[in-house]
């Protein structure tokens, strides 16, 4: 981690086994556009608190709350600071989302395995699907930000870089319901420039690399998913799982691959942030007025447009 961050972790772990839990890349080139490959996939069907009808279900091991002060850096492809995953340990993380069809496909396999992960969405998306993020925030999952449209913000002035970070957050805040957002930041192609590690830090929002990145958007098989993840995983034996919620091939193989972690003795830690981040209100502003007002008492698109032939 970068020494020009003033870091503080406060990790508070709460062991649940399976049973007793039962509760509570690039990505795309231009995510201001639907990409094709984006396909439909089952609905959702989240699990709520104390509703697991799985037995055997992978669960969470742990709950990890980070104190966020000073902008803390997390996955060792950058920030070697915390190594605070045991052997076997895992973190499940997923970028680009929210996104119709494969997202709730992701869910409802994380739902039936009783078990949480770490989402980064992109502003843009979640302004165009926020009921699909509130299913998210409903299931239980953490939910951070990936930037207002994806841009890689090595590219930009700090001002149009910052723009993108705090849209993003803003943006995230509004498709909730007006609603804090988890204090972590994931940014466009893990591409992090000093100017904005030093802001991130100074609103004291966490950043999260990887250990372990699937490349799941190069890929179109289910399978290829599979393989990525758990091949490197085997080899480094734990760490934080990038996947995309975006990607039609992962939201198919997340089910396989949940399944192998579980028989594969893994555990999955839950990542949650002791302090939210508040948007800042100009920035709420201007995401207002690109994306339109009352994004958080929209209906769902599908009960406003349906097609009824083609």
């Amino acid at each position: 981690m970068r020494n020009t961050f003033s870091l503080a972790l406060v990790v508070s772990a709460m062991l649940m086994t399976g049973a007793a839990f039962a509760q509570t890349a690039p990505a795309p080139a231009d995510a201001a556009k639907p990409a094709a490959e984006a396909q439909k996939a089952p609905a959702t069907a989240v699990t709520t608190a104390s509703t697991c009808a799985n037995p055997n279900a992978l669960g969470v091991s742990r709950v990890v709350q980070i104190d966020t002060t000073g902008g803390p850096g997390f996955g060792f492809e950058h920030f070697k600071a915390y190594d605070f995953l045991q052997d076997h340990e895992v973190v499940l993380t997923f970028d680009d989302g929210p996104w119709p069809g494969n997202t709730p496909a992701v869910l409802k396999a994380l739902a039936d395995q009783c078990t949480k992960g770490l989402f980064f969405p992109i502003g843009k998306h979640a302004g165009w699907h926020p009921e699909i993020l509130k299913e998210v925030a409903k299931a239980g999952q953490t939910i951070g930000s990936h930037t207002w449209s994806h841009k890689d913000l090595t590219k930009l002035s700090d001002d149009e870089a910052k723009a993108e970070i705090e849209k993003g957050i803003a943006a995230v805040s509004v498709a909730l319901g007006n609603k804090p957002v988890a204090p972590f930041i994931r940014f466009p192609a893990l591409r992090h420039p000093p100017e904005m590690l030093k802001y991130v830090g100074s609103r004291n929002i966490a950043v999260f690399s990887t250990d372990i990145d699937s490349f799941d958007f190069k890929m179109r098989h289910p399978q290829q998913v599979v393989k990525s993840v758990m091949t490197k995983l085997e080899k480094r034996g734990k760490g934080i799982i990038l996947m995309h919620d975006f990607q039609h091939a992962t939201a198919e193989a997340l089910p396989e691959i949940l399944k192998e972690l579980k028989a594969g003795g893994y555990k999955v830690v839950q990542i949650t942030g002791k302090t939210p981040v508040e948007p800042l209100p100009e920035y709420k502003e201007m995401v207002l007025k690109e994306m339109g007002g009352g994004l958080d008492e929209a209906r769902p698109m599908s009960s406003v447009v349906k097609t009824i032939s083609n």
